[in-house]
């Protein structure tokens, strides 16, 4: 696996109106990202609504979305769950020749001690035929991959290369990066973080927003990692709004608004999850005009 630096992003999935997989759109949002300069493609993760699709289907998207990258960028698959042998059996059964690493989610509901944590991804990196990335969101697991538990894993699973942090805890974070091996690499989960993150040590961020603005998120990082500190802000400052939009009423619900108002998908959801509320929509599409003006 080439090293997880710059602006990495979770793709959406995007839906017919009948909830069926719409191919054509998500090609579409591929050939928008990687034309907006994005480092790599994140596929089959939260802002996927990979909850929500069978894995015959998982397996149809990853075929599509190796086939519409067709190599320009390197692609990494989620695969992750709360039953560890079930999570091993999904990766012996993917296809995951053309995958540059296994982006994994720590289990939730059953809050495993953080024993448990590590067995389970120790388990996971030694079935694993490509490089696992941790992937710690307590706000969604309700399971925080403590900075000591994924700096053991760092260290004692070569096959364990790097970890997507959105804890929100930047102590955490920064302990991870003083702590990690020179070839682990720590990304921000969270858009809001990513300047500090960087500033910290990071390496990049695996960006929600980059869905709908490519360009500007792979700008933004690129200055980070330059240390232009200045220009960075500057851009972050001009997109917070959208960022904070994202979330509002939960994601991809934000980011699939973002991306109707902008004709590149449909805004459609699978249920528990819906379309955002007019009064969202109308706020979002003010805040698309008022960016495209600065």
């Amino acid at each position: 696996m080439k090293r997880l630096k710059g602006t990495g992003v979770a793709i959406v999935t995007p839906f017919k109106s009948d909830s069926s997989i719409d191919f054509a759109a998500l090609g579409k949002v591929i050939n928008h990202v990687i034309a907006g300069g994005v480092n790599y493609i994140v596929v089959l993760g939260t802002t996927g609504e990979s909850a929500t699709l069978s894995k015959d289907e998982k397996q149809a998207v990853i075929s599509y979305v190796v086939e519409a990258i067709d190599g320009r960028v390197p692609l990494i698959v989620g695969i992750g769950g709360n039953n560890t042998q079930e999570v091993v059996n999904n990766i012996r059964q993917s296809d995951l020749t053309a995958a540059d690493a296994v982006l994994s989610v720590a289990p939730y509901y059953n809050k495993p001690t953080q024993r448990g944590l590590f067995q389970h991804f120790k388990t996971i990196a030694t079935w694993c035929p490509v490089p696992v990335i941790l992937y710690n969101v307590p706000g969604r697991t309700g399971c925080n991959i403590s900075a000591d538990t994924c700096l053991e894993l760092a260290h004692n699973c070569e096959n364990i290369t790097g970890v997507k942090e959105a804890s929100g805890d930047l102590a955490q974070i920064m302990k991870i990066i003083k702590g990690k091996p020179e070839n682990f690499d720590v990304v921000s989960g969270d858009d809001m973080l990513t300047i500090p993150v960087i500033a910290a040590g990071g390496s990049g961020v695996i960006s929600v927003l980059a869905n709908a603005f490519p360009a500007a998120c792979s700008e933004l990082v690129s200055n980070a990692l330059r240390n232009n500190l200045k220009s960075a802000r500057e851009i972050q400052f001009r997109y917070l709004e959208m960022i904070e939009l994202l979330f509002t009423e939960g994601n991809p619900a934000g980011v699939k608004a973002m991306l109707n108002v902008l004709n590149i998908c449909s805004n459609n959801l699978r249920l528990p999850l819906v379309p955002v509320s007019r009064p969202t929509m109308s706020r979002i599409q003010k805040t698309i005009e008022e960016v495209s003006k600065a």
